[in-house]
C-alpha cells in the first residue's frame, strides 16, 4: 500500500477568531469552524484556547489539570495549597459523548501565589507560576497543568475536535479569543496531554506541521528552565513564545523574524537598518529558528498572531469582518461562519498576522 494512503502528513487543522473590539462571543463558533476540517483530524487529538472567559476570576491564574488517580489529585492539591491562595476549585463541566472515552479527572482552580512563598521565591509572580507549573507537570506522577493564565483556559482530549468542543460544553462559554486544533499525529501518540494547544500561561499554540529543528530548539530552551515532556514537538513553540516574549522582551515581529528567519539572501537585500536588526535576530536567537513546514496560531492575553513558516508549506487563510478576525487552514472553515468578509488573503511564507484588542487588553 502506498504511504500517502494511510499516513497524511500534511494533516491537522487550526483555526482562531478574534475580537478586536473586545466583544464576547459563544464557543459555538469556533466549534462549527473546526468540524469542516473533519476529515484533517483522525480522532487522536482536538482542543481549544478560549480567552476572556473568566471575566469574574480575572485577577487570578486558572489552572486546568488532568489527574490519572486520586492520589496524584491529592499529592497536587498539597503542592498547591503550600504555595498559592486557592479562590475556587471545581471539576471542569463536561458532558457524556460517546466518542470521548478513558476521560481523566479533570479539575479546575483559580489561584494566586501566596505572598510569603512569592517573597522568598524572588520572584515575580509569573516566573512563580512558570516553576510551580513544571514542578507539577515534571514531579508529581499523575498530575498534569494544561492551561496556567489569567482570564483563559485550555479545553483538550482524545477525539476528533467537534466532539471535544462538545464534551467541554464549549458552547457555554463566551470569550473575545478563541482558537482551535484538530490533530492527525504522524509521530507521536494521541493522549490527552498531547493534544493542542499547548499552553504556558497566557500563551497558547495551534499548529499544523512537523518541527526538523525539534532537538535543536528542545536543547536550547531547557537550558533557560523549560521542560519538555509531553511527547510531542509542537511543546516548545509554546516555550519559545514565552521565552521570547516574556523573558526577552521582543516585540511579536521580531520572534517572527527568529521563528520563520528570513533566508540570508533575503536579508542582504533589505535596507540597512531593517538588515542590521534582521542579522541580530539570525545570530543572536539561531537556535530558535523553526524549520520544518507549519502554520501556527499563536494566542495570548489581548491578542492573535497567525505564522507560516518561510516557504509557506502548510496553508494558511486570513479574513476580516468589521472587528473581527479570522484564520484557519482553509477558507472553507471561515466562510462557514461569516461568508460575507470585507477581506480575504493568504499571507506569505514567513509573514506573521497579528491582531490585538482596540484600546488595550480585555
Amino acid at each position: 500500500m502506498r504511504e500517502g494512503m494511510f499516513r497524511n502528513i500534511s494533516g491537522c487543522a487550526i483555526s482562531g477568531i478574534f475580537s478586536k473590539s473586545g466583544k464576547r462571543f459563544s464557543g459555538k463558533s469556533i466549534i462549527d469552524s473546526i468540524a469542516v476540517m473533519h476529515e484533517r483530524s483522525n480522532g487522536l487529538g482536538g482542543g481549544f484556547a478560549a480567552y476572556g472567559i473568566y471575566p469574574e476570576y480575572k485577577d487570578y491564574y486558572a489552572f486546568h489539570i488532568f489527574y490519572e488517580s486520586k492520589s496524584a489529585k491529592k499529592e497536587c492539591e498539597e503542592f498547591i495549597e503550600e504555595h498559592f491562595d486557592i479562590i475556587n476549585l471545581s471539576k471542569i463541566p463536561t458532558r457524556k459523548v460517546p466518542a470521548i472515552k478513558d476521560e481523566p479527572l479533570i479539575w479546575r482552580y483559580f489561584v494566586t501565589p501566596l505572598p510569603t512563598k512569592l517573597a522568598d521565591s524572588q520572584l515575580d509572580d509569573k516566573e512563580f507560576v512558570v516553576k510551580c507549573v513544571f514542578r507539577i507537570n515534571t514531579r508529581i506522577d499523575g498530575a498534569y497543568v494544561f492551561s496556567s493564565g489569567k482570564n483563559m483556559g485550555v479545553f483538550k482530549a482524545v477525539g476528533f475536535p467537534e466532539d471535544v468542543g462538545r464534551f467541554y460544553r464549549l458552547e457555554e462559554y463566551e470569550g473575545y479569543c478563541f482558537t482551535a486544533h484538530g490533530r492527525y499525529p504522524t509521530n507521536t501518540p494521541g493522549w490527552w496531554g498531547g493534544a493542542h494547544p499547548f499552553s504556558l500561561l497566557d500563551y497558547t499554540v495551534v499548529h499544523n506541521g512537523e518541527i526538523s529543528s525539534y532537538d535543536a530548539n528542545r536543547r536550547t530552551i531547557e537550558m533557560y528552565g523549560y521542560k519538555c515532556t509531553l511527547k510531542t514537538d509542537t511543546e516548545v513553540i509554546a516555550y519559545i513564545f514565552d521565552y521570547l516574549h516574556r523573558k526577552i522582551g521582543l516585540t511579536l515581529k521580531e520572534i517572527c523574524s527568529v521563528i520563520a528567519a528570513p533566508f540570508w539572501s533575503t536579508i542582504e537585500s533589505k535596507p540597512q537598518k531593517e538588515r542590521e536588526e534582521l542579522e541580530y535576530l539570525r545570530n543572536a536567537f539561531a537556535s530558535l529558528l523553526i524549520t520544518g513546514p507549519f502554520s501556527i496560531i499563536v494566542g495570548f492575553e489581548g491578542g492573535m498572531m497567525a505564522l507560516n513558516d518561510r516557504l509557506k508549506l502548510r496553508s494558511m487563510v486570513c479574513g476580516e469582518k468589521d472587528d473581527m478576525f479570522y484564520a484557519a487552514s482553509e477558507e472553507a472553515a471561515i466562510r462557514v461562519i461569516q461568508n460575507d468578509l470585507d477581506r480575504i488573503w493568504s499571507p506569505r511564507g514567513g509573514e506573521g498576522v497579528i491582531v490585538t484588542l482596540e484600546g488595550g487588553k480585555a
